[in-house]
């Protein structure tokens, strides 16, 4: 059954809605014709791949999976009591939105406080109703910070400054409901993305959004958890990669393209050697220089033929 609304409910950095309609024509004939029983994604992030595949193809089960605890404890809260957690972001909403902008800032670092001092409170294997009241405090922090970015420090405390935003939409009602649905269908897993081969066989499609390699020592921003992903940890990706290539699975994933900055960088060629690359173009979406948000290369790369597969590879 197909929703209206469905989409993520967090802004998230490296999100890829952008991109759908690249990924929509490369994915596997067997996910149009309905052959695919199970959908995985091991780096769920914002979820706009996963809200749109889920949303549009039938699926007798999905399986996420993030490293990020915070960002699992919110997608568990709006699968498992989404009213709940729309009343009290109606009711905070309504608070922040009668402040002026002096009070507005002094609610938000108060909430942040909050967030940060009750993290260590948190059971994160067990849910319990302290975490709806968590979800809120996470969207609202989301939609009222500074560009909407979610970033920790070493501690794994929120520390994103205030942003200034004349009436921010902190409740987005039927966006909420509308990712409740999808989720019916959906095991939401706090892990590494290793941890997903158990549920991946020949039925299964899996798309892998990890945190993209820095094309440069000024574009790394990979604190959306404490620990960060670095060369070694795509090298284990891409032998994971090759792993669940080996139980038949229909496999996709995307990066950045180290050839913006350097030509002769052949990362991605060498470690997916044995796999096809596709290069498409995307909008940088976080640069603190607004003269380097152009356009810029990102890979696609599958264990299959997609029909777009026989463009060069430079």
């Amino acid at each position: 059954m197909k929703v209206q609304n469905a989409k993520p409910f967090l802004k998230w950095a490296g999100g890829k809605g952008q991109l759908l309609e690249e990924f929509e024509t490369r994915f596997p004939l067997e996910v149009r014709e309905g052959l695919v029983d199970t959908y995985v994604e091991p780096f769920v992030g914002g979820g706009a791949v996963y809200f749109y595949i889920n949303n549009n193809y039938t699926f007798d089960e999905c399986h996420i999976f993030d490293v990020n605890e915070e960002l699992v404890l919110a997608y568990n809260v709006v699968k498992n009591d989404v009213e709940e957690l729309i009343e009290l972001l109606k009711d905070m909403e309504t608070a922040y939105l009668r402040l002026d902008p002096e009070k507005r800032q002094e609610l938000f670092y108060e909430i942040r406080n909050r967030f940060n001092e009750f993290k260590t409170s948190i059971q994160w294997q067990k849910y319990s109703k302290a975490w709806v009241q968590r979800a809120a405090d996470l969207i609202f922090l989301n939609k009222t910070c500074f560009n909407g970015l979610f970033r920790v420090n070493s501690k794994g405390e929120f520390n994103v400054p205030f942003g200034r935003y004349k009436n921010p939409k902190i409740l987005h009602k039927e966006v909420l409901q509308s990712d409740s649905v999808l989720l019916e269908n959906t095991s939401i897993h706090l892990g590494d993305f290793s941890t997903c081969a158990q549920y991946v066989d020949g039925s299964t499609f899996v798309y892998f959004d990890p945190p993209y390699r820095p094309l440069n020592q000024t574009s790394s921003f990979t604190s959306y958890s404490k620990d960060g992903f670095g060369d070694d940890d795509q090298r284990r990706l891409a032998e994971f990669f090759h792993t669940l290539d080996s139980k038949g699975a229909k496999l996709m994933l995307s990066n950045s393209d180290p050839k913006n900055e350097d030509p002769a960088d052949h990362f991605f060629e060498d470690l997916y050697s044995d796999y096809h690359i596709d290069r498409v173009s995307a909008r940088r979406a976080i640069n603190c220089n607004g003269e380097r948000r152009g356009e810029i290369n990102e890979l696609i790369i599958t264990n299959y033929k997609t029909g777009r597969n026989d463009l060069p590879v430079f």
